[in-house]
């Protein structure tokens, strides 16, 4: 593939931005080489700067669940991009989101819109401490939370893939280790920051009923699986109710946006109501709530759509596991993760166990065959409604041509 323009673009990039890109693993630094630079997207594809046409299963790292350029979603952007792009005022959209995203959510009475998923974690996360008055947080090894102080601790995700759990700049007292005071406990119903690594059975439910004991709250972070595992996200899926949930990627449709939301007498201790106080300039955003509504809405009551993505999943999970022999392929509805490990990976050690270096090398090996994968092994496939059972098919017919 040309990739001339790509490479100047990244060598222009390097003198203003900080390893010439503005997320670290856009970098390709786990896996070598030039990152391409995008130009256009639609359906289940991407375009560089070079021409060249990738069939993409990154998905924007997840919300494209109904594909690039949807063109009811794109439809919604324009439309409230005539209107004024930021108001800073109440509208009437955002109300419409919020509705939505409670009638979908079992359990959701109230959300409040933020801008980023890092956000929604931070405010839930000090609204758990609000509620108990109590101010430790519980996390787990190798889940990633965004990037506030104290979930860059043992964090999965960039931190995992270059090889560094903890980021510099972190206080010690956001890393030591409690056995009471606990607010919350917080987790990625599917760990999809190291890969994609199940809940073992009644792992989930066991956290419930730990945390109802205690009087501590679970906080399940949807960042990833929220309306993507099941219209009510993980709590559908796995049957079991947090009393925080927090969003991002596909309730923006691909516009910066995260939220966090719970039952309303949790909610009602936020200000302006109550005293555990956060605000932002550009949350509830009119053009990522157009976008997110009109995602949304397709979702809602959309059985088939969840059934194909995910039939398509396993299709792409089962044709991997026989591509790649000895490897070990997760699945979890449409998130799929190919480990170069003879193991099988039910924990952070052994996601950790996989050959990083033989995946940088199927990595480039999809890349030239135009499938666009992660550049780093600790993260999702994200399988949408765009891909097609012949995508599948060649996906699999690429991996099996992989030497390694």
């Amino acid at each position: 593939m040309m990739t001339k323009q790509s490479a100047e673009w990244f060598a222009r990039a390097q003198r203003v931005l900080p390893g010439g890109v503005n997320s670290p693993v856009r970098a390709f630094r786990a896996v070598g080489g030039t990152p391409r630079f995008i130009a256009s997207a639609k359906g289940a594809y991407l375009t560089d700067e070079d021409g060249n046409t990738y069939l993409d299963y990154v998905a924007s790292w997840g919300p494209m669940l109904l594909g690039h350029r949807n063109e009811r979603v794109e439809e919604a952007v324009l439309r409230a991009c005539r209107d004024g792009l930021s108001f800073g005022a109440a509208t009437a959209l955002e109300v419409e989101m919020a509705e939505l995203m409670c009638a979908m959510v079992p359990g959701l009475e109230m959300v409040r819109m933020v801008c980023s998923g890092t956000e929604a974690v931070m405010s839930a996360l000090r609204l758990a401490r609000g509620v108990t008055g109590r101010e430790k947080i519980i996390k787990f090894v190798g889940c990633y939370h965004g990037h506030c102080d104290g979930m860059l601790v043992k964090a999965g995700s960039g931190l995992l893939t270059g090889g560094t759990p903890d980021s510099g700049g972190v206080t010690r007292g956001a890393a030591h280790e409690h056995a009471g005071d606990i607010a919350a406990v917080i987790v990625e119903p599917v760990a999809a920051n190291m890969g994609v690594v199940p809940p073992e059975d009644g792992f989930l439910q066991g956290l419930r009923t730990l945390c109802t004991k205690h009087g501590a709250l679970l906080v399940f972070d949807e960042v990833i699986t929220g309306f993507r595992l099941a219209p009510g996200g993980a709590a559908q899926y796995f049957g079991v109710s947090p009393d925080l949930v927090v969003y991002g990627k596909i309730i923006g449709g691909g516009m910066p946006v995260g939220a966090y939301g719970g039952a309303r007498a949790l909610m009602e201790q936020v200000a302006p109501l109550g005293p555990v106080y956060q605000a932002g300039t550009l949350s509830g955003n009119p053009v990522a709530m157009a976008a997110g509504f009109a995602t949304l809405s397709q979702l809602k009551g959309n059985s088939a759509l969840y059934d194909g993505i995910a039939a398509r999943g396993e299709a792409l999970a089962s044709g991997l596991s026989v591509a790649l022999p000895g490897r070990t392929v997760t699945r979890v509805g449409s998130l799929v993760c190919p480990f170069f490990t003879g193991g099988g990976v039910a924990s952070y050690a052994q996601a950790c166990a996989s050959d990083t270096a033989r995946y940088g090398r199927y990595f480039h090996h999809m890349l030239e065959q135009g499938i666009y994968l992660a550049p780093a092994q600790f993260e999702a496939m994200f399988v949408g409604a765009c891909h097609t059972d012949d995508d599948i098919a060649r996906t699999v017919a690429a991996a099996e041509a992989f030497a390694g």
